[in-house]
């Protein structure tokens, strides 16, 4: 584990890297405040580090309110070493953002295990992290499907309208819809259905470049959204999902069952000012035209009136 020790005074510096070094840490060293905060500021800074109090440019209490400040994650374990012994001065480093306060001189064993509960914590902040990330990754998708959620692919139209206005290119988005999907429930139960809706996703997300997202818009209707396509590409995505759509039957424990999908299309091009719900709308206008011609198509949004 790297951790960054700040001290001015050489000597000093050279019995904390010796002790750390020896100890299995990957030591980055700061001669003064600022350069710590420099260092503890970047992505991937270290998660442990040890600040003189007294130190040139900034003071370890002044880094640590600054870090604190940035409110980074993952979290960084802040241990002050000073020769301040009140217990006032003790209150003034732990309310500056320190977690522990060591007094010199330090003994090397006590730095020691007071590094292990350091990393203790690290381990246990980076575990609600990682446990924080999985549930707001559940919450934005579908239960089922494993596709986003309605409310989250929504969020992220926006966010590409924004993006394409900024950077000058065109997006494209499709809305997709199951045909007879309702027949399939009826005729094989919802279970199997389910099967179905989840296999269709999977073949969407396979047609799919990792930068473009697919949503479960309502039952069997789905959205994607395709960043940097104009119109013409947007149709060939839509026409190759198709085709792998109706090619293979979807294999389900009643048998195999063909299944067939409807696709509306729309794009905004870099000159255009639309909004989300313009966009949506021409593109489930195309799709009600494709199930009017017969389903299993294809069909293009008419041009936009802004």
């Amino acid at each position: 584990m790297k951790i960054l020790v700040a001290e001015d005074d050489p000597v000093s510096l050279k019995i904390l890297e010796s002790i750390l070094t020896d100890s299995g840490y990957e030591v980055i060293l700061a001669k003064n405040g600022k350069e710590a905060l420099d260092v503890l500021s970047l992505n991937n800074s270290p998660k442990l580090a040890i600040l003189d109090w007294l130190m040139p440019e900034m003071d370890g209490i002044e880094v640590c309110k600054a870090i604190r400040q940035l409110n980074k994650e993952p979290y960084i374990y802040i241990i002050l070493l000073t020769v301040k012994n009140d217990i006032k001065d003790i209150i003034t480093g732990l309310e500056s953002g320190a977690d522990d306060y060591i007094l010199k001189p330090f003994n090397p064993d006590e730095l020691k295990v007071r590094l292990r509960v350091g990393q203790r914590i690290i381990n246990l902040h980076e575990e609600l992290i990682a446990t924080r990330e999985v549930l707001r990754d559940l919450a934005a998708r579908d239960s089922l499907t494993g596709a986003w959620n309605r409310i989250t692919i929504w969020e992220m139209l926006e966010m590409e309208i924004n993006r394409s206005k900024r950077v000058r290119e065109h997006l494209g988005i499709i809305m997709s819809d199951i045909d007879h999907f309702k027949l399939i429930n009826d005729k094989y139960g919802h279970i199997t259905g389910d099967i179905v809706l989840r296999e269709v996703v999977k073949r969407i997300k396979g047609s799919l470049r990792i930068y473009s997202g697919v949503g479960r818009y309502g039952g069997e209707e789905f959205l994607i959204i395709l960043p940097g396509c104009n119109i013409d590409n947007t149709f060939k995505i839509a026409e190759r999902i198709r085709k792998i759509i109706e090619s293979f039957p979807i294999e389900t424990p009643k048998g195999l069952i063909k299944v067939t999908m409807s696709f509306g299309i729309s794009s905004m091009s870099p000159q255009e000012e639309l909004s989300a719900i313009t966009l949506v709308n021409s593109a489930d206008e195309a799709l009600y035209i494709a199930k009017q011609k017969g389903r299993n198509r294809v069909e293009k949004a008419r041009p936009i009136k802004n």
